[in-house]
């Protein structure tokens, strides 16, 4: 699970090309083609040259807001508009009309990136999260593999309440309802993954999500992501030791396998290669236990 949000400074205008962050990015020189209808020649900075004419000119920044909503509706995978807006919001410190504009764009293009990432900031900056998770059910409903909504699902739970036994127990009961007739559906997997890690007993001994898993594969349900999370289970009790006998070697091997083979062949050499990794780890565990015995015994 990730955040959109980014921390430039309107302080300090760099270029893209200049940023250390983006140096393995090769820029490309925008190709208007041999005959353009409109020609525009404007600098490379165009848009933080606008900025400085609004603030020199001392106009009204609401005025230009209205403007750059037009303007999103129309080039709303632009980034500089985007960046351009965010700016003007925290000029006016008026972040009143923000969650409307990234609903338009949403009901249009509800993986919008950049819609997202305004969204965050605004809703971070401003803490605007009421509301917020009742937003997200209407988009899962209508697209129950919205990535995008699921991941923020986590921020606004990660930026307000935090995975309390109670809410971590609530968003499992969640996930699993909306996973049960979706198996296929990658998000909601992911986005139970991002839960367990907040689970004290990890992925492998929360006993309601073991017993959906389980049901699911013993009613013949081999989705690849179900097997994927079991085989992260079995993982984790052999990095621990194999202390449930459930999640072990040989059940992982057979995962694996039944994932090389039959049900998520394209990624056969990643299995392949996790296979290997996860046969490795039993005698790493086992050098592991028997330093901590040493130490211990050292110690005493």
């Amino acid at each position: 699970m990730s955040d959109y949000s980014s921390e430039d400074s309107e302080t300090e205008f760099v270029l893209y090309r200049n940023n250390p962050e983006w140096k393995d990015v090769t820029p490309v020189k925008q190709d208007d083609g041999e005959e353009p209808v409109v020609a525009i020649d404007y600098t490379e900075a165009f848009w933080q040259y606008r900025r400085e004419i609004l603030k020199g000119l001392n106009k009204d920044l609401n005025i230009e807001l209205d403007f750059i909503h037009k303007v999103i509706l129309r080039q709303s995978k632009n980034y500089q508009v985007w960046h351009h807006r965010r700016v003007l919001v925290e000029w006016l410190k008026d972040p009143s009309k923000e969650k409307y504009l990234t609903e338009l764009v949403l009901a249009k293009d509800a993986k919008n990136y950049h819609a997202w990432q305004h969204r965050q900031w605004v809703i971070k900056t401003f803490n605007l999260f009421e509301g917020e998770l009742e937003y997200i059910d209407s988009l899962l409903l209508d697209d129950v593999r919205n990535n995008s909504a699921w991941n923020q699902r986590y921020f606004v739970i990660n930026n307000t309440t935090g995975f309390t036994e109670e809410v971590l127990n609530r968003e499992i009961d969640y996930t699993l309802f909306n996973t049960k007739d979706v198996t296929e559906n990658e998000s909601a997997w992911n986005y139970l993954r991002g839960l367990l890690l907040h689970d004290k007993g990890g992925l492998s001994k929360n006993k309601k999500v073991t017993e959906f898993c389980e049901n699911l594969y013993k009613s013949g349900n081999h989705s690849p992501f179900l097997l994927a999370v079991l085989v992260d289970m079995c993982c984790e009790q052999i990095n621990e030791g194999g202390g449930d006998s459930v999640y072990n070697l040989d059940r992982a091997r057979t995962l694996c396998n039944e994932l090389i083979t039959k049900y998520d062949t394209i990624r056969a050499k990643y299995w392949q290669y996790m296979l290997d990794g996860i046969e490795k780890r039993p005698k790493r565990a086992r050098v592991k236990r028997l330093l901590r015995a040493q130490i211990k015994h050292m110690d005493s």
